[in-house]
């Protein structure tokens, strides 16, 4: 399958002295009263030099989060590769009989928790494709066996399983969710997940990103996030950079974020992740987002989202390059693994703890430990349920990092 190549919204910023007064009248106006509107979002976009940008946006994480950057160590354990959606750059996702198809059992996600727990992890991340019983027999087969019709609710088990055998507290991440699906996983996990991706639909249309992707239709998404604030529920979510999509669509797609977070509050942290060409996936051949374009869109993420989001990029995506991310605005690094690699990106190895404590710090930071829970959620505990809460207590400091 050949990706149609879509051409990306080109923004470069005007370079005139009327265009720096007001693209400087708009981050002062912005940095003031807090509030960036859509108008004058996509404005800046066009008219700030990236410099400009990345001082505003460094300027406004210190004022919500001052010099600490967190990470959080954890455990990937990918429950199931088989997955109903066929994206165009995911590498995860397999059909029954490809090599890497497989459903983890209760005894193989338990021996992974272990190894997580026994190298010092505190967040085990789940993450599944979605849905995959709705297309392939085996994965219903293989619930079946187990006692279950639905991935949800066999992930849900597992998460307990973890819970109560090792303490580490669950991260599920398995796609488009119901109401149903996230009470259950409210029970055992500290936070849920989802990526929104984008909002644009136009990247279902054939030969796009997301063609064949059911799961990916923005509006089920959103409401899966939103299903998730009426729960109070601690929540991931964030935008893909790189697949097609315009800059004013990354900006559409920021700002149906914000809302969803300022009616509910649940949002805890909002990922900038870029686009990653691979062997063997449909956009093999499709040009990666460069480190200024995804220095530009983090910093416009921190100006629409505001001083106190946590704002993360993943520094295994940026390879060698991965300090400069924090020129941007991010106050996170993400989850780091000691024990597994990124089943999602298995060719972009996490960097070890030490090298991101020293590149860190070297900038002025202080790098900190966190829970699969931010520390502000961990201290409210009201987008907890009782037994995770008490859980997450044991694992935090007075301040909610990582004791």
């Amino acid at each position: 399958m050949r990706m149609a190549e879509e051409p990306q919204l080109k923004m470069p910023p005007a370079t005139s002295t009327a265009s720096t007064a007001r693209a400087a009248d708009l981050l002062a106006a912005s940095l003031e009263t807090g509030i960036l509107d859509r108008a004058s979002a996509l404005r800046l976009a066009e008219e700030a030099s990236l410099d400009v940008l990345l001082g505003a946006a460094s300027r406004l994480r210190g004022l919500g989060k001052g010099t600490v950057v967190s990470f959080s160590r954890k455990v990937f354990i990918p429950v199931t590769t088989l997955c109903r959606d066929y994206c165009g750059y995911c590498t995860f996702r397999k059909d029954p009989g490809q090599p890497g198809a497989h459903f983890m059992t209760p005894k193989e996600v338990l021996a992974l928790a272990e190894r997580g727990r026994d190298a010092g992890c505190k967040e085990a991340l789940f993450s599944l494709g979605d849905q995959p019983e709705r297309i392939f027999p085996e994965a219903r087969e293989f619930l079946s066996k187990h006692g279950f019709a639905r991935t949800l609710d066999y992930l849900a088990a597992m998460c307990e399983l973890v819970l109560e055998r090792t303490g580490l507290l669950p991260h599920a991440n398995p796609g488009v969710m119901d109401r149903s699906a996230l009470e259950r996983l409210k029970e055992s996990n500290a936070s849920v997940g989802l990526m929104l991706e984008n909002v644009s639909v136009r990247l279902m249309r054939d030969g796009l990103a997301h063609a064949n992707a059911p799961d990916k239709v923005p509006a089920l998404r959103l409401r899966t996030i939103e299903e998730a604030g009426k729960l109070s529920m601690a929540f991931t979510t964030g935008i893909l950079i790189g697949i097609g999509e315009t800059f004013e669509e990354r900006v559409d797609s920021l700002f149906a974020i914000r809302a969803l977070h300022e009616k509910y509050g649940h949002i805890q942290e909002v990922i900038v992740q870029n686009f990653r060409a691979k062997p063997d996936i449909p956009m093999a051949h499709h040009p990666e987002p460069s480190m200024e374009d995804m220095l530009r869109t983090i910093a416009m993420a921190r100006l629409i989202l505001g001083s106190h989001m946590n704002l993360q990029a993943p520094p295994n995506l940026s390879y060698a390059d991965f300090p400069r991310l924090l020129e941007a605005g991010i106050n996170d690094w993400g989850g780091i693994s000691p024990v597994t690699k990124d089943f999602i990106n298995p060719e972009a190895a996490w960097p070890q703890i030490a090298k991101l404590r020293a590149e860190t710090e070297a900038r002025g930071f202080t790098l900190r430990e966190r829970l699969a829970l931010y520390p502000e959620f961990v201290r409210s505990g009201s987008f907890l349920s009782a037994r995770v809460h008490e859980r997450a207590r044991r694992l935090a400091g007075a301040d909610g990092f990582a004791a």
